[in-house]
């Protein structure tokens, strides 16, 4: 980015930015590391919804002082030589999508986490350090939710909020029934079907989020079953053969059912012996998917009395997402 003093030379600023962003990851799977993290994830307002006195109290005088160690421990079983999974992921993603956009000089593709690094803060502004103009956000999140979604956009807001200038703006805030999306899923599933074969009941797992949200009238839950219904209609699979259901549920309150941990144990003792399990809501691999589900909640199906249990891996950087993510990207900045 050229200045002129403390200005932008706004004709420098030609090129259409491509930023794609997740959810986050701790630097390293230690507790220092994990209690800023989560103390980052769960300031956010749009994350916990209660009053901000009541929380903080609940948060650095009780949550931060137990959950860091325990959390690390859990980190510590999907950490890889090449660090976080959710982080490589998303870098492969972005080299990827370079890659589909090499023959176009003027689009720049970048990374980054909501909570973490690398932030969005960082991130923009090395966006407009190489000139960009026009910028195309695209959270990671298939299924619109505010803690997610949301969350991205108040950060990129915020962060434009302290400048005098800033790019024009494009922001894909869901893409639940993209046709790419949708395709991509689709072969996922089947050539896990043509190595593995096919289970009695396939899991739609989705991260769960509190009942109140959705009675507020956050659309996700909606969102989900409109993805699990259009891609049972694509495999051709009926109603019986399939159930939706969500994880990751945190505190007390009513969050989103059927609870995936609960039917998996519930499937176990209908004599139920064969499951596989994909999250269409994961863009990547994360402690969610590898450790919640592909461990966890593995255990609870075997030790319950079902014989196979088998988890989709997410879509990562297979070659049908990098093209679902490109034919995405390119129908938005095409209006450009």
């Amino acid at each position: 980015m050229k200045y002129i003093g403390n200005k932008i030379d706004h004709k420098q600023q030609n090129k259409i930015g491509v930023l794609l962003v997740n959810l986050g990851t701790p630097d390293a799977p230690t507790k220092p590391a994990l209690k800023r993290y989560l103390k980052e994830f769960l300031s956010d307002p749009r994350i916990v919804e209660l009053p901000r006195w009541l929380w903080w109290c609940i948060l650095n005088l009780v949550i931060l002082n137990f959950r860091p160690a325990l959390s690390a421990k859990t980190y510590q079983e999907v950490w890889t030589e090449k660090g976080s999974p959710l982080l490589f992921h998303l870098n492969e993603q972005r080299d990827k999508l370079r890659e589909a956009f090499a023959d176009n000089s003027n689009v720049v593709v970048e990374c980054a986490m909501r909570y973490g690094s690398p932030s969005i803060a960082d991130v923009l502004l090395t966006m407009q350090q190489q000139g960009v103009g026009k910028l195309l956000v695209l959270p990671m999140y298939p299924q619109y939710c505010a803690a997610t979604t949301g969350s991205t956009f108040d950060a990129i807001a915020s962060q434009f909020c302290q400048q005098r200038w800033f790019p024009e703006l494009r922001f894909i805030n869901q893409y639940f029934d993209d046709a790419g999306y949708i395709d991509a899923m689709c072969q996922q599933i089947e050539d896990h079907w043509q190595e593995h074969g096919r289970s009695q009941k396939l899991l739609f797992s989705y991260h769960g989020i509190p009942q109140a949200f959705v009675d507020k009238g956050d659309p996700y839950q909606l969102q989900c079953l409109q993805t699990s219904k259009r891609i049972a209609l694509q495999l051709g699979i009926a109603e019986s053969q399939y159930i939706t259901t969500f994880q990751s549920r945190f505190g007390k309150e009513q969050w989103l059912t059927p609870y995936t941990d609960m039917t998996l144990k519930q499937l176990a003792q209908e004599q139920i012996k064969s499951v596989q399990v994909v999250c269409p809501g994961f863009s990547a691999d994360c402690i969610e998917t590898i450790e919640e589900i592909g461990i966890e909640n593995r255990d609870y199906f075997l030790q319950g009395g079902g014989e196979s249990f088998q988890y989709i891996p997410a879509l990562n950087g297979t070659p049908t997402h990098i093209s679902a993510l490109k034919t995405l990207v390119a129908k938005h900045i095409s209006h450009w």
